[in-house]
Parts: C-alpha cells; sequence; structure tokens
C-alpha cells in the first residue's frame, strides 16, 4: 500500500518530447514504409524532404532520416508526432509537409492505398481541412 502510494505522490519520469525535426521526419518515414516495400525513389524523396523541411543535408540529412526510422519502429502511434509538428509549424509548413508526403508517396510511380490512408490519418491529426489535403496531393502529383 505504500508503495501504491508513493507512486501516486511521486512526479512521472520526463518523457522528452521529439524534436519538430525528428517529428516531421518519422511521419515522412510511416508513408515509406506504409505500402511494405521501400523503394529507392521513396528514400530520396524522403531526404529531399528533410532538406525542405529541416534545413539539414547530407550526413546530417542521413542521420536524421536513421533517428527517425529507429523512432518509427519503436512508436505505438503517429499522434505523439503529429502533435510535436501541430504545435510547432505553421500552418503554411503543415502544407509543405503535407505535399512532401504525397511526394513520397508517388516517388515510386504507385499510390498504395496505405500510403493515401496513412497521409489521410496524418492530415486530420494536423487539424488539416480536406481541401487543403486536395491541393496537397494534386500539387504532390502533378510535381
Amino acid at each position: 500500500m505504500r508503495e501504491f502510494l508513493k507512486r501516486l505522490t511521486e512526479p512521472e519520469p520526463d518523457v522528452s518530447e521529439p524534436d519538430v525535426s525528428l517529428a516531421a521526419t518519422v511521419l515522412l518515414v510511416e508513408i515509406m514504409r506504409a505500402d511494405h516495400d521501400v523503394a529507392e525513389s521513396e528514400r530520396d524523396e524522403l531526404l529531399r524532404a528533410i532538406t525542405v523541411l529541416t534545413d539539414r543535408r547530407g550526413d546530417d540529412a542521413a542521420a536524421l532520416l536513421q533517428e527517425a526510422e529507429d523512432a518509427s519502429a519503436d512508436a505505438p502511434d503517429l499522434y505523439h508526432f503529429t502533435n510535436v509538428v501541430h504545435n510547432a509549424f505553421s500552418e503554411a509548413q503543415k502544407f509543405t509537409l503535407l505535399k512532401s508526403l504525397w511526394r513520397v508517396a508517388y516517388a515510386d510511380k504507385t499510390l498504395d492505398k496505405y500510403e493515401e490512408h496513412t497521409i489521410r490519418r496524418i492530415a486530420e491529426l494536423l487539424y488539416m481541412p480536406h481541401s487543403e489535403f486536395i491541393r496537397a496531393k494534386l500539387e504532390a502529383r502533378d510535381h
């Protein structure tokens, strides 16, 4: 009983939030992996997206991608990452991320239903209007 009361009164251990660059990259990784077939073209597009979204290049971008792949593998859901992005990004930055998600999905020339479903979930968790979801999809497809 004492142990139970002690746990109730002690503060929770600090669970640190991922930084916004990592959170955004994890979302991109989720799209790359959504169809269970990671094409080299998707990885290349993801690295380009990292450069656009975070200004990281070369080895720094590759290290962030590796960290995001590890974080993605350990993540039970997307909410933790979308929440960080939602709180840190402007609407314009969220739109750029959404368009990058679509570009990763289209990079292998095939849009898989799981990729589209995951992008839709991310857009909803970022509180993006459906019209922006569609606009980003069309801009990425026509790119």
